[in-house]
């Protein structure tokens, strides 16, 4: 996994989980920035509403294929900080990360 690696390149933790209840159970202690895929089985929109319910000072990044706008739409609704073309989003992946470093 991409994400993964660069993660390990820049020594930023990143921890994969494949549930909205696996991810909010990793809240604990906070963190600083959840990444979502917004293609991802389950329900990713309803996920970040779950996030925004508890966490509302999170940085939420999530990304999709450019043209997604409607599922785009949804995300923001829900309270995604920002949502990124799938391109966007893994040219600038280290500067994402490097947000979330002490």
């Amino acid at each position: 996994m991409k994400v993964a690696e660069t993660a390990k390149q820049l020594g930023v933790e990143f921890k994969v989980a494949t549930t909205s209840e696996a991810l909010l159970s990793m809240l604990d202690p906070p963190t600083k920035l959840v990444i979502i895929d917004l293609n991802a089985r389950g329900s990713p929109v309803a996920t970040i509403e779950h996030l925004r319910a508890t966490q509302k000072e999170l940085r939420v990044v999530a990304f999709l294929s450019h043209v997604q706008t409607e599922l785009a739409a949804k995300a923001r609704a829900a309270g995604c900080t920002d949502i990124l073309p799938r391109s966007v989003f893994t040219r600038n992946l280290a500067a994402i990360l490097e947000t979330a470093k002490d």
